[in-house]
């Protein structure tokens, strides 16, 4: 099989369990009563997760990993391409998991890195796209780490396509609206309730279920936290911006959003949207039963608030 159609089929999986998964919040949900369109959805859709996903993969990739392959030329070695696919797969799954509950931890215990991962714990209300909220830095980090040593060991090409989407579908699950009984596989394999706990907004969270794809990580080393009844709140227990650029230049600067707003000087950016909806507008058309996501949408670009 060729990499193109690995790549065309592991979208399309990727699609298809999106729509799953929403099926599924809505049929069994943790908490009841989240909607689809809860609070920060579309800075979650069109910026975290198609804007800056499109960037990010192109400069970690082109800058940063095929740069260093050319330089270095570990990949010539093909240390790893005489393992079954399967295996690579299951390898780097493993190694890389291992390495995010590690730094994943240290960003929880670090004031430096807890400045680049607060945006990802920024959402009040978590469900599939809550995930994709995540600093630019963050996920430059993280990403040329999971990706860097697939492509340095001389992996097949098509395991990077595959454990994207395995990424992609895990981190969907696992915060996701869903009421899922893992039973004794909860102590194995991650699931939506011990991370909805690890987004919740209580002091004893902090420092707990760190693990994305394995909780074993968590049960082994001490920081498993996962009660009988369900969490009431969630996100910061202070105040975030909701503007994508102003969400990045907090986590350098502690600045006030509502000023920034008010301030002549930089009326022109939070006024811009609205002259791209405009245009946006004309060239696609909603059906009736779509108006009310179409205003939802208008809301936010043109004063980048979510109702």
């Amino acid at each position: 099989m060729h990499l193109f159609s690995v790549e065309v089929i592991t979208t399309v999986l990727l699609v298809v369990s999106a729509v799953v998964i929403i099926f599924l919040e809505r049929k069994f949900p943790y908490r009841k009563g989240l909607p689809i369109f809860r609070d920060g959805f579309w800075i979650d859709l069109v910026w975290y997760t198609f804007i800056q996903s499109f960037f990010l993969k192109i400069f970690i990739f082109n800058y940063i990993i095929y740069p260093l392959d050319q330089h270095y030329k570990l990949s010539s070695l093909h240390l790893v391409s005489s393992w079954p696919i399967i295996g690579q797969v299951l390898f780097f799954l493993v190694i890389h998991d291992f390495y995010i509950y590690w730094f994943h931890r240290w960003q929880h215990n670090s004031k430096i890195l807890w400045r680049t991962h607060e945006a990802h714990h920024s959402n009040k209300e978590v469900d599939w796209l809550a995930g994709s909220r995540s600093h630019v830095l963050e996920i430059i980090i993280n990403q040329t780490v999971e990706f860097a040593p697939i492509i340095l060991l001389g992996a097949n090409p098509m395991v990077v396509p595959i454990k994207a989407l395995i990424d992609a579908m895990w981190g969907m699950f696992i915060h996701s609206n869903i009421d899922v009984k893992l039973g004794k596989f909860k102590k194995i394999i991650n699931g939506p309730a011990m991370h909805q706990w690890h987004h919740a907004d209580y002091q004893e969270v902090f420092f707990a279920n760190f693990s994305t794809k394995f909780s074993v990580w968590d049960w082994l080393f001490g920081t498993a936290y996962l009660p009988e009844h369900k969490p009431e709140k969630y996100g910061l227990y202070y105040d975030y911006p909701k503007d994508y650029f102003v969400q990045h230049v907090f986590s350098v600067k502690r600045i006030d959003e509502n000023k920034l707003r008010n301030n002549k000087n930089l009326s022109w950016y939070f006024n811009m949207r609205f002259a791209f909806m405009k245009w946006l507008s004309k060239c696609f058309s909603f059906k009736t039963k779509y108006r009310k996501y179409k205003a939802q949408l208008l809301i936010y670009l043109t004063t980048g608030k979510d109702y």
